[in-house]
């Protein structure tokens, strides 16, 4: 009986190894994902590991980017909030609605295969941002928990593994990593005091390896950060926006959101760590190797949302590693990877009122709680060094309450906001050596969509208003616009198809302290004609 055991656990890590062995040959591979920066693909939701969204395409180019057209659209028939973040591999695009996966041809729409998710409990969030691509698995998470992987031929389901709390509020609304075997992923909701983490998983199939918690349990260093009371519950620490990668180093860059209740500070004494934090970890193990705190002890909802690009400049004649940081205080950051220090900081919108604190009677402050630089990263021109960052400029008043009233799953904010009714967006050029302001291009709205940089120079972006842009990354001048029926919240992207480049543009719907234009979710593909 013991030898028949044994040959069975024998027997079936043969199959596990057979089956990581099998995926490994499959497409994207590793190197394909390690060199994304050169590819005329798209494969990861910034582009590459790096976060740069420059793409060394120059076809479509300031001489004919007034000739762009609509070349094909995909209606995804969901009108919920879209802010996917296209995948373009071997001429497939893949996206994400709230729960539909959907590839379609990057060159004709054609849809080549759907995926519709059906929750297993409850629905938190609604909204989701993409995928993850390599060997031959499409991976995302789910607002209910789950991580799914999907064939990239077909759109099976290969494995499904629930790794987050529903009943806690933790939802997955973010587009995972996939580096080596490894998915990393981690849940949002900092909002229901969830206490926050970040999740590596074997790509075989769904597997935990590695966890890191972005509030410290008893006993963890940074645990001594939070002094509140026995009685008190506090939390948060959620992510939602991408991570990046530095392959070289093996570094894993997180940018960790805000502690809860928001703006009851009272309830939970001291700097609440890792809140607000750029958190580098060690991608193969999440050791934790440095971080730094950008709002300590934040009583603003004021998210870390970025941690990208990564790159390299000049600066007084020296080449220095660098890393990009942005959040909703309205702050662009730069540090050097290695020295960790910060090399400079430029405020990308209004800011006022930042050090008062919040009273009973309420406090006018900017940004708001959705003020600031959302899900869209900055994106990084090598021939400008230049740094292009979407933002938005939206104050409002916080008020505090006099008590913290903690109900599993449900918000759990410690007061109110009240948003102005006044409102716009900018897209900002930034010096990558100093932090000087270059140009600035204000939008009526809130600027949510994507920054992408080219080759040639241009700057492709969106607005709320339904309008597709392209800039002329040197001056800010628009070079060709093109309205859609719905708001432009999500991602662009841009590649190659049979030596032809082609935009893809999400536009859709908003959840609804954004407003309108409301629009069911679709991917509209742009070339010169």
């Amino acid at each position: 009986m013991i030898l028949m055991v044994r040959i069975f656990v024998v027997g079936l890590l043969f199959v596990a190894a057979s089956f990581q062995g099998a995926i490994a040959d499959q497409l994207p591979t590793q190197d394909q994902l390690l060199n994304a920066e050169t590819s005329s693909d798209w494969l990861y939701v910034n582009h590459d590991y790096a976060g740069t969204r420059y793409v060394k395409l120059g076809a479509i180019n300031k001489d004919n980017v007034a000739r762009l057209a609509p070349i094909c659209a995909h209606d995804a028939g969901d009108d919920g909030p879209f802010y996917t973040a296209p995948i373009v591999h071997a001429g497939v695009l893949y996206f994400t609605a709230r729960l539909a996966t959907i590839a379609i041809d990057a060159a004709s729409c054609a849809v080549k295969w759907r995926h519709d998710w059906k929750p297993r409990k409850r629905i938190v969030w609604p909204q989701n941002r993409g995928v993850a691509i390599a060997s031959g698995l499409v991976v995302r998470g789910t607002t209910d928990g789950f991580l799914i992987a999907l064939d990239a031929e077909t759109g099976a389901e290969r494995w499904v593994r629930e790794i987050a709390s529903a009943a806690k509020g933790e939802t997955l609304t973010m587009a995972p990593v996939i580096f080596d075997d490894l998915v990393i992923i981690g849940p949002a909701g900092s909002e229901h005091a969830i206490k926050g983490w970040v999740g590596a998983f074997r790509l075989g199939d769904g597997a935990p390896v590695w966890r890191f918690n972005t509030v410290p349990r008893a006993g963890e260093p940074g645990a001594d950060t939070w002094r509140m009371k026995p009685d008190v519950v506090a939390g948060g620490g959620g992510v939602w926006t991408p991570f990046s990668i530095d392959a070289e180093t093996g570094s894993l860059y997180v940018a960790v959101t805000n502690p809860a209740p928001d703006f009851l500070g009272e309830a939970r004494p001291g700097d609440n760590l890792y809140t607000n934090s750029m958190v580098v970890l060690d991608v193969h193990t999440g050791k934790l190797k440095w971080y730094r705190q950008m709002v300590p002890h934040d009583v603003h909802d004021w998210d870390l949302t970025q941690v990208s690009p990564l790159f390299s400049t000049r600066i007084d004649g020296q080449q220095r590693k660098l890393v990009a940081t942005a959040g909703k205080d309205g702050m662009l950051r730069v540090f050097d990877r290695n020295r960790r220090n910060k090399v400079y900081e430029t405020a990308v919108t209004k800011r006022e009122n930042v050090d008062q604190p919040i009273s009973e009677e309420g406090t006018h402050a900017c940004p708001g709680v959705f003020g600031g630089v959302q899900w869209s990263a900055p994106a990084y021109n090598p021939n400008l060094n230049a740094l292009f960052v979407p933002s938005v400029e939206w104050c409002g008043i916080f008020t505090r309450a006099q008590e913290a009233i903690y109900v599993k799953g449900h918000l759990y904010m410690g007061g109110r906001y009240m948003p102005d009714s006044k409102w716009k967006g900018w897209l900002t050029a930034i010096d990558a050596s100093t932090g000087t302001i270059r140009w600035r291009y204000e939008s009526k709205r809130p600027m949510l969509a994507a920054a992408t940089t080219t080759a040639s120079d241009l700057v492709f972006t969106g607005e709320l208003t339904g309008d597709f842009l392209a800039l002329d990354g040197q001056t800010g001048a628009v070079l060709f616009r093109h309205n859609l029926d719905g708001a432009i919240a999500g991602g662009i992207v841009t590649y190659m198809v049979e030596d032809r480049q082609y935009v893809a543009v999400a536009s859709g719907s908003t959840t609804g302290y954004w407003s309108g234009p409301y629009a069911t979710a679709k991917i509209t593909l742009f070339a010169v004609k």
